[in-house]
Formats: C-alpha cells, structure tokens, sequence
C-alpha cells in the first residue's frame, strides 16, 4: 500500500501537535510549581460553622515567627473576615489560609496572585501563601455562587511589620475584653 506524500506529511504534523499539546499539558500540570489544592484541609460541618472553635469566628491566628493562619468563612455574597472588615497581614510573612463555604461553592481568589481556590461546604481549603511587598489585594468570588455573585468582593491588605505589630496587638487587647 502506497502513501501519497502529502498523507505522510499531514500524519507528521498531526502527530507533532498531539506530542506539543500532551507535552503543554504535563508542563501545566507538573512543571510550573503550581500544587493543587488537596484534602488536607479537612471537613467541617456547614451547618455549625458558627460553634467551630476557627470558624466561629474567622480571622488570623499567629502560629510562628512569621507565620500566620487566616480562617474564612465564604457566605452569600461576603467574605468572613475580607468584606466588611480587610484581611491584615505582615510583609514578608507566611500566610496558610483556610477556606470554607457556609451555604454554596464559592470561589476565594486573591486577586494578582496565584491564591486560588473553590471554597466548597462542608469542606476546608488550606493552601500557603508569602507576601512579601506591603499592598492591597482584592478578594473576589469566581464560582458563580447566586444573584449577588457580582458583588461579593473582599481586600487583603498586606501592611508594613510594625504597623501590622501595632494592629495585631490591639486586636488582642480587644478580644480579651
């Protein structure tokens, strides 16, 4: 059986492209440092989410030099903390978030950087993030999640050590009283 050469060829470019677009795919996957979000999180109860010693009463926790963990809660149409009152952490700090959803799947991205993640009921979301720049970031929900999607919007607001240690410290004060 003979083939025509121009078959020969357009089986080549066929096959070339295939081999270019498994070998894209496995760079996406497995090359560019990006891990996906697992399980490690844990589960919670959506129903109790108000009785969870972290979730009760979402906000950031200092667990090392340096390091930091931030509980939030994703609620049709906010973000506990991130709506009404911004995320504050330090510069140059560690920041594991732990995300969950009361209601519905939300999305919870931090806007210009690669905190991303679904915020699914029922299950928690933890993935680490490191600031290192002061700046605000903007918080926004891409999981279509009812009819005020469009404007459930939150801030995180990296701020200066100090200035963070000041805050921080009264926040503190203010919680034992």
């Amino acid at each position: 059986m003979e083939i025509h050469a121009y078959e020969k060829l357009w089986l080549a470019l066929a096959l070339v492209l295939i081999v270019g677009f498994i070998g894209t795919i496995t760079y996406g996957a497995a090359g560019a440092g990006i891990d996906m979000i697992d399980d490690k999180g844990g589960t919670v109860d959506p129903t109790t989410l108000d009785d969870h010693p972290k979730f009760g009463d979402p906000g950031i926790e200092k667990t090392g030099e340096n390091q930091y963990d931030v509980y939030v809660v994703t609620r049709q149409f906010v973000f506990e903390p991130g709506t009404t009152q911004p995320i504050r952490v330090p510069e140059g700090s560690t920041v594991t978030f732990h995300v969950t959803a009361a209601d519905v799947i939300h999305g919870f991205e931090v806007v210009g950087t690669n905190a991303n993640t679904m915020a699914i009921p029922g299950q928690v979301a933890e993935f680490t993030v490191e600031f290192d720049e002061p700046g605000e970031y903007g918080l926004l929900c891409n999981e279509y999640c009812g009819s005020g999607h469009h404007v459930m919007e939150g801030k995180l607001v990296v701020m200066e050590q100090s200035e963070f240690d000041s805050w921080y410290e009264q926040q503190q004060q203010e919680e034992e009283n």
